[in-house]
């Protein structure tokens, strides 16, 4: 997760008109380092991400399988489906038998 808001912040910082490099350009003109500046910004990366998940928990109903629209029953339509013998696996390899192969011009 670090690594993630890291690029993010690097990102922000590198385009010029995005809110997080105000907020950078911010924190630099107050005195702060260059190191500062951006463990500032990736605090106020990860308290915004931190915001988005409370929001997202709290708006979705969790179903009985810990996610939103799930359910016990199976989505399967009936028993498992049964293989015919041309799609059953072979016992051993087939064996190559030269004379019987063509070649395709």
């Amino acid at each position: 997760m670090n690594l993630a808001l890291h690029i993010i912040a690097l990102t922000q910082v590198r385009m010029r008109s995005s809110t997080g490099r105000a907020y950078y350009d911010t924190k630099i003109a107050s005195g702060k380092s260059h190191n500062e500046a951006m463990r500032c910004l990736k605090r106020r990366l990860a308290d915004h991400v931190w915001r988005l998940m409370v929001r997202d928990e709290r708006t979705q109903t969790a179903g009985p399988g810990g996610h939103s629209g799930a359910s016990l029953q199976s989505s399967a339509a009936g028993s498992t489906p049964t293989a015919s013998s041309s799609d059953k696996s072979l016992p051993e390899p087939a064996e190559y038998n030269s004379t019987t192969q063509r070649s395709v011009a």
